[in-house]
């Protein structure tokens, strides 16, 4: 039997069953609207519906758990902004605390800022000055004059002692130094946290000593390739890997040839607020030389020591030393160390980091590595 026409009864089943389903409900596996062909199967219906429901709520619930289990890269991330938040700490300084806010230590501080700045200053400027003067004379007198030997090298030291102590005078610096008086030694090299490059004039004053160092413009480059290669310092320029290999090279030459000026280190490779330590480079603890630590701490009660390259030129970081009260500082020679059999040469400078952060109360900072 043919049928050329429409049912009304099947239209309105098959109607009354779409109009039932919600919106974003999908049937499950083995349903369709139009298996339900009339209306007399309500039961069906609402077991479609119960397990289509199911089905959704179920696939949500694996797709928030494969969300919330693959939490990797947000937790790599959040530990790189934290580590990296710690880090920039060891190159910032917390502001003075403010004393001079009230109307009778307001004019105290205004009389100071007049004594530094109009009377101590200019007295300590003629003073660097002058001494400037006196050193160059008698420095190139030498350097021209001398034939190269050990008398030579020991004049130099002396002279250039002599510069440095004029530098610790032009800050009325405040100096103790603790622990044996270093010795020339081959196969020994001394290390030392760095929070400017006053480290090295205050260490100088003590004892000459050779250093590596990155090579500055101006006058700081000419008082180094001038005056400072006479005792076998090493520059460099971060830039160049080339000029990184020969140092580490003639590094190694210098620390093992007893007839040379002592080498200082500063391993970190950059200036540090004098409040953490920062990871030491393995450059002077790979070389099998004893490892003398060296521990240098700023009093901040006067002036702050640390030098942000970023912000402020060396003049303007003595400049600022020169117009405050005192540069104090303590300076630790500490125990000789070398590398044991059982440890690496990073696990060796790590162990050289915790004695000098420990002798003067530094945090050790953890940089971000592989993050």
């Amino acid at each position: 039997m043919s049928y050329s026409g429409a049912n009304p009864k099947y239209e309105r089943s098959h109607s009354m069953a779409q109009q039932q389903y919600l919106p974003g409900l999908t049937m499950p596996a083995g349903h369709h609207p139009s298996d339900l062909t009339t209306p007399d199967d309500p039961k069906e219906i609402e077991n479609a519906y119960i397990e289509a429901e199911a089905e959704r709520l179920q696939s949500q619930q694996k797709s928030l758990l494969s969300v919330m289990l693959n939490i990797n890269s947000v937790l790599t991330d959040a530990a790189a902004a934290m580590v990296d938040d710690s880090f920039l700490k060891c190159f910032t300084s917390a502001a003075p605390d403010p004393w001079n806010w009230n109307f009778y230590l307001a004019p105290l501080w205004l009389l100071g800022v007049v004594l530094r700045h109009c009377i101590l200053f200019p007295f300590r400027l003629t003073l660097l000055l002058s001494s400037h003067l006196i050193f160059f004379i008698m420095f190139f007198t030498v350097k021209a004059l001398m034939p190269k030997s050990p008398l030579k090298l020991k004049v130099e030291q002396r002279l250039i002692r002599f510069l440095c102590g004029m530098y610790v005078a032009s800050w009325t610096g405040v100096i103790k130094f603790h622990g044996p008086r270093p010795v020339p030694e081959g196969g020994h090299v001394w290390v030392a946290n760095h929070t400017s490059m006053i480290d090295y004039v205050i260490l100088s004053s003590y004892t000459a000593f050779a250093v590596i160092m990155q090579l500055h413009p101006g006058w700081v480059g000419f008082l180094q390739t001038a005056v400072l290669d006479s005792l076998g310092c090493l520059w460099f320029n971060r830039t160049q890997a080339k000029d990184r290999y020969l140092v580490a090279r003639r590094m190694a030459e210098h620390v093992h040839d007893p007839n040379t000026t002592p080498l200082l280190v500063f391993p970190e490779g950059t200036c540090v607020n004098n409040e953490y330590c920062v990871m030491f480079k393995r450059g002077a603890f790979e070389m099998g030389a004893t490892v003398h630590p060296v521990a240098i701490k700023y009093n901040k009660i006067f002036v702050e020591a640390f030098w942000n390259s970023r912000r402020q030129s060396f003049t303007q970081h003595l400049i600022r030393l020169m117009s405050s009260w005192a540069v104090v500082c303590d300076v630790y020679f500490l125990e000789p160390q070398k590398k044991r059999d059982d440890e690496s040469v990073d696990e060796f400078a790590a162990r050289v980091q915790a004695m000098i952060a420990k002798q003067v109360a530094f945090q050790i900072s953890v940089e971000r590595m592989g993050l």
